[in-house]
């Protein structure tokens, strides 16, 4: 084992002669950052589809007293020309968004919500809803409702909410 300790030793001197602490540590960001790169190539949990939901809802997607929309501030896209997970054409889905937990009557569960807002369109106008159960004041932005979400978009102008299911909310 002495010869494999004196190897080692002679190959990190070689290595410490021949490159400097910055060059070494260049080398190690750019390993690291290169990895940092395919860190979007892992797979992800993304929750349950919202279609395998589909089955188990009821309600009218029209109504402000839908199951998803407990905590919904806007028009429904539903109403719109989009669905609740779809914004209608011509508006692009803010990927910013606000998050609600509502609780499906049918299976008594409760969900975890995104409310993405629909941009680019002026306000389409039908359908408004103003339910703020879990809203809370601006400086928690993630979870108030009376933002303009629309901030990540090419245009800045609202034109009606989805209410996307995300997956089951975890038990408390």
């Amino acid at each position: 084992m002495k010869w494999l300790d004196s190897l080692v030793e002679s190959k990190a001197r070689g290595l410490a002669q021949q490159t400097s602490r910055r060059g070494f540590l260049g080398q190690v960001a750019a390993i690291v950052g290169g990895g940092a790169a395919l860190v979007p190539l892992l797979p992800v949990a993304r929750g349950e589809q919202s279609s395998s939901l589909q089955a188990g809802e009821k309600g009218d997607p029209n109504s402000c007293d839908y199951w998803r929309y407990c905590a919904i501030d806007g028009f429904l896209c539903n109403c719109c020309g989009g669905t609740p997970n779809s914004c209608p054409p011509g508006t692009e889905m803010s990927p910013i968004t606000w998050i609600g937990t509502c609780e499906n009557p049918v299976d008594g569960k409760h969900y975890l919500i995104s409310y993405n807002d629909c941009c680019g369109k002026s306000s389409c106008g039908s359908c408004l809803c103003q339910r703020n159960e879990g809203d809370l004041p601006v400086y928690r932005p993630q979870k108030a409702n009376d933002l303009n979400w629309c901030l990540g978009t090419k245009s800045a102008v609202y034109n009606c909410s989805t209410a996307v299911v995300v997956g089951k909310a975890p038990d408390k």
